[in-house]
């Protein structure tokens, strides 16, 4: 039996790794190959991600795609163990709102997020990385003259589907060559190389890195964006890890956490225990699923 870098389910006879044009290329214990998908996915408006587990017909037709643990929108891809969000200390400067409203969609999702942070030298943004470490998000300063650094980011794609993404100029690409030289990617030239060129935005593929799969992503300008205005706004506070010892405290059961009086984590926020940029980013949240909720009401 073939190893994969990314062990398949034993219910799966493959994984989708790359979406083009409807084609998928299919990894199985026995080789790779290119496939359709029944025509009936299209007929119950269901298509194929990057990242599904397959089973296969004996003419080599996706025929069943296995239940998803998650999935994301932009690109489409399923099944992701964790997201990386770049994000550099300073130029461009870090945009903490967008950043927040991601990393809750990766918790909302059940993805496992983290926190890279580059161009430390220019500025080391000791505040930045106490932000998200008393937020228990996980951080990763990379420092390029101390391979120890991204030593920590590349041992953590080992045997996992990662995503990477973020703001153009963040230093993507800088990373990845250091994880992988082998990439032997250009500066801002990331989706060239991962067959993804400006006029093929059709393609999303999974490629091998550092023992695991990366999947080929859009900025933070595109990312998500969908996705997490259909959020259950009951939901959002769990995606707060910083939330978490005063959910349930509240005066009232049924407290949004935004202004009520009696409210724990507002009180927390107050007290400086919760940062109020981050609970800023909940409320944001929060007031988009509500206004939603509202519309389709």
């Amino acid at each position: 039996m073939k190893n994969l870098p990314v062990a398949i389910p034993e219910t799966a006879q493959g994984r989708i790794i790359t979406s083009v044009g409807g084609l998928y290329t299919v990894e199985t214990f026995s080789g790779i190959c290119t496939c359709k998908a029944r025509g009936i996915f299209r007929k119950r408006s269901i298509t194929p991600y990057v990242g599904d587990y397959v089973q296969l017909s004996e003419d080599g037709v996706i025929q069943e795609i296995l239940p998803r643990k998650n999935s994301i929108l932009r690109p489409p891809v399923s099944n992701l163990d964790q997201i990386f969000f770049v994000v550099s200390t300073c130029h461009p400067a870090p945009n903490l709102l967008l950043l927040d409203s991601f990393l809750t969609v990766a918790i909302y999702q059940d993805i496992q997020p983290a926190v890279v942070l580059t161009k430390m030298d220019l500025h080391r943004g000791e505040q930045l990385e106490k932000l998200y470490t008393d937020a228990g998000i996980p951080v990763y300063p990379v420092e390029y003259d101390k391979p120890e650094t991204v030593a920590a980011v590349s041992e953590l794609l080992a045997g996992k589907i990662s995503m990477m993404t973020g703001n153009s100029g963040v230093g993507k690409s800088t990373l990845l060559n250091a994880i992988d030289p082998s990439l032997q990617i250009a500066t801002g030239e990331i989706s060239e190389k991962l067959g993804r060129g400006k006029h093929t935005t059709r393609q999303v593929q999974l490629y091998p890195c550092a023992g695991g799969y990366l999947a080929d992503t859009p900025g933070f300008s595109t990312f998500e964006v969908e996705q997490y205005l259909q959020m259950d706004k009951e939901r959002i506070a769990d995606c707060f890890p910083e939330f978490q010892p005063y959910l349930g405290q509240c005066r009232f059961s049924d407290c949004a956490h935004v202004c009520e009086k009696g409210c724990a984590v507002v009180e927390a926020v107050q007290a400086g225990k919760i940062s109020k940029s981050r609970h800023d980013a909940y409320v944001s949240l929060y007031q988009t699923a509500k206004q939603r909720k509202a519309w389709e009401s």
